[in-house]
């Protein structure tokens, strides 16, 4: 490859990002109008908290017991080396807390939600019903997208925070039974050293990446090609950039929250 064509090259695949990045700015611009100026299905939006926050249950609550006993077992391991294993209650507690629970709570939802999101509306687009919903004088954004999207900003703080309680549990556990911890001195070192704010970090991280799961698996279903191959690639599309999105946000969010 010639050094021209590896600049037109490059050119060229920087435009097509461009244009892409100008069509979400003008999506997430449009779902902002939308959410204050039309309809609200509230129905719609009951149905889409309970298919993405509920059903989600299982899936989050077993995920966050088994990471938390296996994070106090690292930490317990790697502490012995300086006889720091009783620091093993507050730092599973912190991890998962600030980093750990929003955080894989947010890529299992990238994985389950935006993508079913994505394939559903992408299915829909491909059948003609978005164009039927417009024959009917009823907008796609309200009825469709908007509700998905609130559904997602309400739902990941609500499973984090379950995921937060049942990793600890995890942890604890496993102190208990296999690292000869004390329950009560383990319950106390847990409440000493965390605070209300490592629970709002991880919070207001939650909010953060249920918009980027929303917003990316509904974009992608709504600017689906044609055909059954381009329902795939949206589906794969959705999932990739919201986990993309959800460890660089997290990496900023971090910053910004605990660079003091």
């Amino acid at each position: 490859m010639t050094a021209l064509s590896y600049i037109q090259t490059t050119g060229f695949m920087f435009g097509v990002f461009l244009r892409l990045l100008g069509r979400l700015a003008i999506f997430i611009l449009v779902v902002l109008k939308r959410s204050f100026s039309g309809p609200f299905y509230f129905k719609n939006f009951s149905h889409q908290l309970f298919s993405i926050g509920f059903l989600s249950l299982p899936v989050i609550g077993l995920t966050a017991i088994f990471t938390g006993a296996a994070l106090a077992l690292q930490i317990f391991s790697g502490g012995s080396r300086f006889n720091a294993e009783s620091v093993v209650p507050s730092i599973v507690a912190i991890g998962i807390t600030r980093e750990l629970g929003p955080v894989l709570c947010g890529l299992i939802m990238a994985g389950r939600v935006s993508s079913s999101i994505s394939a559903e509306i992408g299915t829909m687009k491909v059948t003609e019903q978005l164009d039927a919903l417009y024959t009917l004088n009823t907008n796609p954004y309200n009825f469709l997208i908007i509700p998905r999207i609130f559904a997602c900003i309400i739902s990941l703080p609500f499973l984090t925070l379950i995921g937060d309680l049942l990793g600890i549990c995890g942890g604890y556990l496993i102190g208990i039974s296999t690292l000869d911890f004390n329950s009560t001195n383990y319950l106390v070192n847990t409440l000493k050293y965390l605070q209300i704010e490592d629970i709002f970090s991880g919070l207001i991280k939650a909010s953060v990446f249920g918009f980027i799961i929303g917003t990316l698996g509904t974009f992608n279903g709504l600017n689906t090609s044609i055909g059954a191959k381009g329902v795939g690639r949206a589906t794969t599309n959705a999932v990739v950039w919201s986990s993309i999105l959800i460890l660089a946000s997290n990496y900023l969010l971090t910053e910004a929250l605990f660079n003091k």
